[in-house]
């Protein structure tokens, strides 16, 4: 009898990094092994570790419960400890999670900017001022 697991849910996340791949220098690519953390760890040590939240505060923003959040940022430590003390270099991408900002763009001038989830959709273009507006909205599920 196979059981089927629960399908994850989706991990609140402020803002995609923006750098996205790191590795030690002087080593060429090919010659180093490859940690991947996704961003639903990325987003628990900026929460935690970089802004100095509460995990109650980081679990609540990210929308999991705390044991969740503790399993997620225990499992981002020990990646990013494998990346530093064995000299691998760091790729973030992937996870299950939606972005917390929505994402617009200007039709007119191709203009693209953020706007906090649940302040509403934006009057008009910041650079140009046209109304001629677009939402680019952004849910990964990556660890199908």
């Amino acid at each position: 009898m196979f059981i089927m697991p629960r399908p994850r849910k989706y991990r609140f996340v402020g803002t995609e990094p923006e750098v996205l791949y790191f590795k030690p220098r002087a080593i060429p690519l090919r010659d180093l092994e490859e940690v991947k953390l996704n961003l639903e760890e990325f987003e628990a040590v900026r929460l935690k570790d970089w802004k100095g939240m509460s995990q109650e505060q980081c679990a609540k923003q990210m929308k999991i419960s705390r044991p969740t959040f503790q399993r997620v940022l225990q499992s981002a430590r020990k990646k990013v400890a494998d990346f530093l003390v064995n000299g691998r270099s760091l790729r973030i991408e992937g996870g299950t999670y939606v972005i917390n900002a929505r994402r617009f763009r200007c039709r007119k001038c191709g203009y693209a900017w953020n706007r906090e989830r649940g302040k509403g959709r934006p009057g008009a273009c910041p650079k140009c001022g046209s109304s001629d507006i677009r939402s680019e909205h952004k849910i990964v599920n990556n660890d199908c």
